[in-house]
């Protein structure tokens, strides 16, 4: 059965369903099967940065009720043979909790789950059965502050060893702050497993209807990749900066 993660975050803005995509596809790059759910139902855009924005299958609750297969609920992507997606679900928070998780994780080695952002109650259906969790957080005290929370949230739902995505990193920013990497590992609690500079390709990959790992491979897609890797179970170095403004 394949690792189920979900991708949290404390507070909206930093980025996750990017990052959430970018290291589905990366997985998926690399040769792994991989399926990216999209458990926020109010905000529903994790198929725009997998370049899946005009595909439409049945809800998943239609699955569920027994109304149409499972599979057919599963975008299988045209491009990138190893990728699929499920889209979120027309209901408040995402149905079927872990044992639907499992379920889809028999098929897949790379179960990854868009989590909404915040720690309320779609964040608890988005864990739930999870192996594993990336936390991803922009470089600012609000958002370690709330990263904290939701490392928390985590660990009291039995989610262990929570990893760290620093994104949207840029450098004046930090100097002018006088902050580090480091001071984002200390606040939030959470072993780091990368950081993500700020690029504009996220955005013009996002505009242009393409996943941002096809539309580039440096800046923001590399950070994205030594991730995957890292989660993959390849040593990989967290990776210098480089930035691509």
């Amino acid at each position: 059965m394949g690792r189920i993660i979900s991708v949290v975050s404390g507070k909206g803005g930093t980025g996750k369903t990017t990052t959430c995509g970018a290291i589905g596809t990366a997985l998926a790059m690399l040769g792994k099967f991989v399926l990216c759910i999209d458990a926020d139902t109010e905000m529903r855009n994790l198929d725009i940065s997998l370049g899946l924005e005009s595909f439409s299958p049945p809800d998943l609750n239609a699955a569920l009720r027994g109304e149409v297969p499972l599979a057919d609920c599963i975008v299988k992507h045209p491009t990138i043979p190893r990728l699929s997606f499920i889209p979120a679900p027309y209901e408040t928070d995402f149905p079927g909790g872990a044992e639907l998780k499992r379920q889809l994780a028999e098929s897949f080695d790379f179960v990854l789950i868009d989590a909404p952002a915040g720690i309320g109650r779609g964040f608890d259906a988005a864990i739930d059965g999870a192996d594993g969790a990336l936390v991803v957080a922009t470089p600012d005290a609000s958002s370690y502050r709330d990263a904290g929370r939701a490392v928390e949230k985590l660990c009291q739902a039995g989610v262990t060893a929570p990893r760290l995505i620093v994104n949207r990193i840029r450098p004046s920013v930090l100097r002018r702050w006088k902050a580090t990497v480091d001071d984002a590992v200390d606040s939030v609690g959470a072993r780091l497993i990368g950081v993500v500079p700020e690029d504009k390709d996220v955005i013009l990959a996002a505009n242009l209807g393409s996943p941002l790992m096809i539309y580039s491979s440096r800046g923001a897609a590399a950070a994205y990749e030594r991730i995957a890797r890292r989660l993959a179970g390849e040593k990989q170095p967290v990776g210098r900066l480089r930035y691509n403004f």
